[in-house]
């Protein structure tokens, strides 16, 4: 049924919730594990002048992120790539989803006060639910239950 499951990781603790349940829906289709990190235009074109550094850092977070997800993935015996790209992040996860042929999209969310939901114009998850083209699992994050 799923032949290739897509984990969007921003590196933060959301992500080890995610793996709890995407990694065993892979395991029962013996799936390949995707891996994405988005470098988030948005963040290096406010970085004053465009720094190289902000854009450093968040490529090297990517990349602990993406080793992360690899790693567990290999440990339940699965196949697994990873790649990071740039962009917005939404929109680059499902690019890549369509892309790469996903047949699965596993993302996390992050709790936000009811403040925060009033006044964001919403989060990445909601987008890729919105617009994506497959079925789209989304893990809550333990403080938004």
């Amino acid at each position: 049924m799923y032949d290739d499951v897509l984990i969007p990781t921003d590196g933060s603790d959301t992500v080890a919730e995610t793996l709890s349940h995407a990694l065993p829906i892979a395991a029962d289709n013996d799936a390949t594990v995707h891996a994405l990190y988005v470098v988030d235009s948005r963040i290096t074109a406010a970085a004053s002048d465009g720094d190289a550094d902000v854009e450093s850092t968040l490529e090297s977070e990517g990349e602990a992120a993406i080793t992360e997800v690899r790693d567990r993935a290999a440990n339940a015996g699965l196949d697994a790539v990873g790649e990071i790209r740039k962009g917005t992040p939404a929109k680059t996860i499902l690019e890549y989803a369509d892309e790469q042929g996903i047949d699965l999209i596993v993302i996390g969310t992050r709790g936000k006060s009811p403040r925060e939901k009033v006044v964001s114009m919403g989060s990445v998850s909601e987008r890729v639910v919105d617009s994506a083209s497959v079925p789209v699992f989304v893990v809550r994050d333990e403080d938004d239950r």
